[in-house]
């Protein structure tokens, strides 16, 4: 967690530069704004976009709970280039209050997604307040749990270890 604000500059940076994720699974567009604990980001559904469905002509809307993690991933890769620290993976633990008030992305249309922080542990657990937008009314929403471990590699190894001596 920072203080400091992305310059525009900055969030004009390709998407990978501040997710850990490749083609074709980065799911969102671009970074708009930036401010302490919070991050807006867009989407435009397109036929090219992940998930799209020509049956429904747009995305189905459970896709949208990954829109929001990696808008939360999005928000942690800029506070991390901020400090100079790396990009680290993190893990979607759950949601709470998701609500879903539409049945698609709908092809040809922008979708703002908004991430704000409500707290956050030393360990790396934090919830995360999350609406996406089209055209300034929510169509979904939801309080997303994450977990982002300081050292990935030896999180895992710790739990791989931890469930091979529960066997």
């Amino acid at each position: 967690m920072t203080s400091l604000i992305a310059e525009p500059s900055l969030l004009a940076l390709d998407i990978s530069e501040f997710v850990p994720h490749r083609a074709p699974m980065i799911l969102i567009d671009n970074l708009l704004e930036h401010q302490p604990d919070t991050l807006l980001t867009a989407i435009h559904i397109s036929q090219s976009s992940a998930y799209f469905d020509s049956v429904i002509s747009g995305v189905p809307n459970y896709v949208g709970i990954e829109y929001m993690a990696q808008s939360i991933a999005a928000l942690a890769g800029v506070e991390a280039k901020l400090v100079g620290d790396k990009v680290r993976v993190g893990f979607l633990l759950g949601s709470r209050k998701l609500q879903m008030h539409i049945d698609h992305f709908e092809l040809g249309q922008t979708y703002h997604i908004k991430v704000s922080r409500l707290y956050q542990e030393p360990s790396g657990l934090a919830v995360f307040d999350c609406h996406i937008y089209h055209q300034d009314q929510v169509v979904a929403s939801a309080n997303v749990n994450v977990f982002q471990p300081q050292d990935t590699q030896a999180y895992i190894n710790d739990n791989q270890l931890e469930h091979s001596a529960s066997k």
